[in-house]
């Protein structure tokens, strides 16, 4: 059996040779082998961090055909392509016909038969990938610092690649290599914006010395979100492709591709005509954004791929169900006092509001657990109104959010960003790709809503659009994509937090007036000093009670729930206007939450009593503050 270092550095070897073997050997069903093989491989303690990663790695350092993964997300899905499972080629040496395998390749080899009855094609699904969106640089570094890869500059893939345009990578083909397909995906514009601050990760210290920035510049990669980095690139997936979802994150092991042919993909030779009779149907727009130059954007021909439950780097990563029952009940064992030490943090932050501080939390564990119908259940999306308008309040609070979860946006909403971003993501029919929009966010991303940037003036009919799509975004949990004659609906799972300074005019699931104790004069200089750090291991413990929080199963007794119902009943008794149905919905969700972030998965008496205490606060102080501002609802 292959070595080690045979399936890391060869896994085409490897697969070959299984190939190669099954050939005396009917119905062997070598490529499940095949598979399993890489699987059983990956399970070994540690196996997956000596695989190098996309997400870490410059792709010059990164050997060709050799095992990769990629941490990413699953922007578009394309048309399926056929491929020569198997073809005849003559062996230069020997003149003897050989069959070959072409899977997980993108070209062939020379001396290909096309007339042999041996050869066979076969159907593969090409997803184009990006990093997941709005991933935080604790992240990043993070599963860089976890990796045993060792890597150095390919001497097979040269850095000055990089630098090429579509042109250069056309005259410089391979003329020994031919095409094995045609149809490949995408790129496409992102919208004007603000800079995103995820900033850049530990992997640019390795680049080449010319950026890749100037043959980017050639090239949209349709991020999602303004102002991103990192590579992308086209998965191509051999079998259960039924299997992923559009905007799903998922770990992609593969076997990298960057061959100099599959930039010539749009010349319509005899051979590449021969291989793809569809292709004279492609626009050139389509042909240009379906085949970029590999050096810009590799292949990946995907091994094995597994979903992510989570994308923090200090959770095992498996998620909490796979024999982690050690590690969650370690972590449930603290997070009560974890929470305390947090609720501490949030409080200064907050210019020493502690109940503001007790439904951030709750908020930040919050999480859409199922669907009834079309109502999303879980969801908690806040409105932290009161912000002071002075020192960049909201930014500083933003940062400090986006260095405790793992994934998140800023969207400042002023007039010039409502009226020219692209939030909802949009067919273009022409080059046959969905173009981004900033709303086309992974599961779990928490998105910053900055209300303090509103200022007067006309929404115009992409600016009424865009607020529209935040709304739905906010109540139902869904964004409606254009597909032009039509939408379509995609659910999503993303936390909002919406500060501002009246009252959002978004919808919200809570509102909580942010009451300062700090005295105006001294509000410069409060504000300055929060904007330093807990010490990292206490950032990294509350980066682990909230990612387990959020994924922690929830259950209510049957006798807890008679208890709920009585309580509800007999606070009806003496004033049936005071409390309705919705309040006792946020009432119920605010219990679970508060259960979930003590690391409880059932509801108790003492929680539930204890939700509706902090939401008595919340709604007296609701009161009073509209009772001091008439213009507040």
């Amino acid at each position: 059996m292959p070595s080690t270092d045979d399936w890391l550095n060869n896994p085409l070897g490897v697969v070959e040779g299984m190939f190669a073997a099954s050939q005396n050997t009917p119905n062997s069903g070598w490529a499940a082998k095949a598979v399993a093989f890489f699987k059983d491989r990956l399970k070994e303690k540690d196996a997956h961090t000596w695989v190098p990663s996309l997400n870490d790695v410059p792709l010059h350092y990164l050997k060709p055909n050799s095992l990769v993964k990629f941490r990413c997300f699953i922007q578009d899905m394309f048309d399926p392509e056929f491929y020569m499972g198997t073809y005849e080629a003559v062996d230069p040496s020997t003149k003897a016909k050989v069959l070959r395998c072409g899977k997980y390749k993108d070209v062939t080899e020379c001396g290909v038969d096309f007339n042999s009855r041996s050869t066979m094609t076969a159907e593969r699904h090409t997803f184009y990938c990006v990093p997941i969106p709005g991933e935080s640089p604790w992240v990043k570094e993070g599963y860089a610092g976890s990796s045993q890869a060792r890597v150095v500059p390919s001497t097979s893939y040269a850095p000055t690649r990089q630098k090429r345009s579509y042109e250069e990578d056309d005259d410089d083909m391979d003329t020994d290599t031919q095409p094995q397909k045609q149809r490949e995906p995408h790129t496409g514009p992102h919208s004007p914006t603000e800079p995103h601050g995820n900033g850049d990760c530990k992997r640019r210290e390795k680049e080449a010395p010319s950026s890749q920035a100037a043959s980017a510049s050639h090239l949209d990669l349709n991020f999602p979100l303004p102002g991103e980095k990192g590579p992308s690139c086209l998965l191509k997936v051999y079998e259960e492709w039924d299997g992923f979802k559009l905007n799903e994150a998922v770990e992609v092991f593969g076997i990298l591709s960057v061959s100099p042919a599959l930039s010539a993909l749009a010349d319509e030779d005899a051979s590449s005509s021969l291989l793809d009779p569809a292709g004279g149907m492609e626009t050139a727009e389509e042909q240009r954004v379906h085949s970029p130059p590999a050096s810009l954007v590799p292949r990946l021909h995907m091994l094995h791929a597994k979903p992510l439950p989570h994308n923090n780097p200090l959770l095992p990563a498996a998620g909490l169900e796979d024999n982690n029952s050690a590690f969650l009940s370690s972590t449930l064992r603290e997070m009560a006092a974890v929470r305390a030490e947090l609720l501490a943090y949030f409080t200064h932050v907050l210019l020493g509001d502690a109940l503001a501080a007790e439904y951030l939390i709750l908020h930040l564990v919050s999480n859409v657990y199922t669907r009834r119908d079309v109502l999303p259940l879980g969801k908690f999306t806040l409105n932290l109104s009161g912000c002071p308008a002075v020192a960049s309040f909201t930014e500083r609070f933003y940062q400090i959010i986006q260095q405790l979860v793992p994934s998140s946006y800023y969207l400042g909403m002023t007039l010039q960003n409502m009226n020219q971003m692209r939030l909802v993501p949009k067919k273009d029919y022409v080059a046959n790709r969905l173009l981004s929009g900033a709303l086309q966010l992974a599961t779990n991303t928490s998105l910053f809503l900055d209300e303090s940037q509103l200022e007067q003036g006309q929404l115009d009919t992409t600016g009424v659009r865009n607020v529209t799509a935040l709304g739905n975004l906010i109540s139902w949990q869904k964004v409606d994509y254009d597909f032009s004659y039509h939408q379509m609906e995609f659910p999503c799972n993303i936390n909002v937090l919406i500060a501002s300074e009246g009252r959002s005019l978004l919808p919200s699931d809570c509102q909580i007036h942010l009451q300062s104790q700090v005295a105006p004069p001294d509000l410069e200089a409060y504000l300055g000093g929060i904007q330093v750090h807990p010490q990292a291991s206490q950032l990294n413990k509350f980066r682990m009670y909230l990612s387990v929080a959020r994924q922690l199963d929830y259950s209510i007794a049957d006798e807890v729930t008679k208890s709920v119902e009585d309580d509800f009943v007999d606070m009806r008794k003496d004033d049936p206007q005071s409390i309705s149905a919705e309040d006792l919905h946020r009432m119920l969700v605010v219990a679970r939450l508060l259960s979930l972030s003590l690391g409880q998965t059932s509801l108790s008496r003492d929680s539930w009593l204890r939700a509706k205490h902090v939401e008595m606060l919340r709604r007296s102080r609701m009161e009073q503050n509209k009772c001091v501002n008439g213009n507040e609802p």
